[in-house]
């Protein structure tokens, strides 16, 4: 059985609470003018996922980190190369 991955994703813009909604799975965070969601997620299908629905929702994707352990707060600054 495999184990959720953390993922801190970066999106281009401020969502608003109801865009918010489309990822109820991830926590987020607004730091200046964009947008961080963060989360575990239980696999890479479940991480396209979240990518086609920024992409459907026409929100621009900046970066996408895969966190060690569990994911950690939005905005905690991370030493690790993107995925």
């Amino acid at each position: 059985m495999n184990r959720p991955v953390s993922y801190q994703i970066h999106v281009r813009g401020r969502l608003g609470r109801t865009m918010r909604t489309a990822f109820p799975d991830l926590r987020a965070e607004t730091q200046g003018e964009d947008t961080l969601l963060a989360g575990d997620l239980p696999d890479q299908a479940a991480l396209h996922g979240v990518l086609t629905q920024i992409g459907a929702l026409g929100l621009e994707l900046v970066e996408v980190r895969r966190l060690p352990g569990d994911a950690s707060a939005p905005g905690t600054p991370r030493n690790h190369p993107a995925v």
